[in-house]
């Protein structure tokens, strides 16, 4: 397997692992940008297709935890649509099917969809399809119909999603790097000990260790802001020094276990910061695409960023095409 191969796994598991623990959580609030002209966006859309198309058939690309389709069966014809779901996380394809029983779901890479070319009047994705590569696009686009839509929102590279993903990333790694985790395992190792007779040197020595990736901790949130990367760092920081101050009252198992399993999670919410980061488009990227698609007999109705007023910087890119 080539380290390119590799690395999309690596990410593709971080992924199924995110989707596994949203739940029920509304799709809008979970994993990526929540901002209401997003969802503005695919309200307008879907309201216009529903009077574009008597029966629409749409799929949505890399859907995540549903919030394009939780969007399209608000404002399209239930009785008339036929709504299908695809992401390469199989927990994404269960939880939506959960919340809407009657939308369907492909568990599938978007690079090699398995349906017939024009299978659909609408394809849509929302900060997924990108993570794919360019040729997804065009895979994509060969599943709309002659007089379907291809209905897309792109991360934006240097936009103000991308800039909050690179801060997390920065956050992250340097996190990782300080060893705040492992040194905070040794020190409550040698202080459960300690409280249960033990010689308190070595929770002394650890506790000493730890010190430098606390002063590391507090210069990164300085930096970056306490909320940076969905306040992953503030928690932590939080949640040792109490139970670090009270440790005679927590069980030593269930500490070390919550610890390591934090030391997992930010592994994986590294791998898909960097995957964000990875994928945005530049101007030139997204003049290819555009490209791409016109030499596909695609017509391109609207393709701008997504500009709201309390960012200096695009939010996304907005594509619509028709064929």
């Amino acid at each position: 397997m080539t380290k390119l191969k590799t690395e999309k796994s690596k990410v593709d598991r971080s992924w199924n692992t995110y989707w596994q623990g949203t739940g029920d959580v509304g799709a809008f609030n979970s994993g990526g940008a929540s901002h209401p002209a997003i969802q503005e966006f695919w309200e307008n859309f879907f309201s216009i297709a529903g009077q574009s198309y008597e029966e629409p058939k749409l799929i949505d690309i890399a859907s995540g935890n549903g919030a394009v389709v939780e969007c399209a069966l608000r404002n399209l014809d239930n009785e008339k649509s036929d709504i299908t779901t695809l992401d390469v996380s199989a927990a994404a394809i269960e939880n939506i099917h959960k919340r809407f029983p009657t939308v369907h779901g492909i568990v599938s890479d978007a690079q090699t969809i398995p349906r017939q070319d024009g299978s659909f009047n609408l394809v849509t994705s929302q900060f997924g399809v990108e993570y794919a590569g360019h040729d997804a696009m065009l895979e994509c686009a060969r599943l709309v119909s002659e007089g379907g839509t291809l209905a897309f929102l792109l991360h934006y590279a240097s936009g103000s999603i991308h800039q909050e993903c690179n801060q997390s990333l920065d956050a992250i790694k340097r996190l990782q790097e300080s060893q705040f985790i492992p040194l905070a395992i040794k020190m409550f190792d040698a202080g459960f000990k300690a409280v249960r007779g033990a010689a308190r040197s070595t929770y002394e020595n650890a506790a000493k260790n730890l010190a430098p990736a606390i002063t590391e901790l507090e210069a990164i949130m300085k930096k970056h802001g306490q909320h940076v990367a969905g306040d992953t760092l503030l928690k932590l920081y939080s949640d040792v020094g109490q139970i670090h101050q009270r440790i005679q009252h927590y069980q030593p198992d269930e500490v070390i276990s919550w610890l390591n399993k934090m030391n997992d999670e930010l592994k994986a919410y590294r791998a898909r910061m960097s995957s964000m980061c990875f994928s945005a488009i530049d101007d030139t990227g997204f003049e290819q695409i555009k490209s791409d698609l016109q030499k596909h007999e695609f017509s391109i109705e609207s393709a701008e960023p997504l500009v709201v007023s309390e960012h200096k910087q695009p939010m996304a890119w907005i594509l619509v095409a028709r064929k």
